[in-house]
């Protein structure tokens, strides 16, 4: 049987329905982040985070976070969250203790997560409360 890697779009579906899956507090608080999906991050963040290795980056918070913010700041960019495909799924390949859609929320929440300054702890409950 020949199976197909899931695709971008397929993995926008799993961002979309973990979003959907998360509290509403949370999506309240988050607001209008944006969720971009690629395959793997551009050289330029590679580079900018010290990484040679593109399968080490699941997710990225692009924005300034919450706790950094000001409002002396000018307009910054609207905040993005981008989760990489193949370095998702190669992960999801080597763990084998979850399902691609728990991962994909994982790598989102957290990096969402970023956006609030959350610690882990705390992500790993709201994680739990979207189960």
């Amino acid at each position: 049987m020949h199976e197909t890697a899931p695709s971008l779009e397929d993995f926008e579906r799993l961002a979309r329905a973990a979003w959907d899956e998360m509290p509403a507090a949370f999506r309240d608080m988050a607001g209008d982040v944006l969720i971009r999906i690629e395959d793997f991050a551009d050289e330029e963040t590679l580079a900018g985070l010290e990484m040679e290795d593109p399968f080490e980056l699941t997710g990225l918070y692009h924005g300034v976070d919450l706790t950094q913010a000001s409002i002396m700041d000018p307009t910054p960019a609207q905040p993005m969250v981008f989760l990489y495909r193949r370095a998702i799924l190669d992960e999801w390949i080597d763990r084998g203790d979850v399902t691609l859609a728990e991962l994909v929320s994982h790598v989102l929440v957290h990096e969402i997560g970023h956006h609030f300054g959350l610690s882990d702890d705390a992500m790993d409950a709201i994680l739990e409360s979207a189960d």
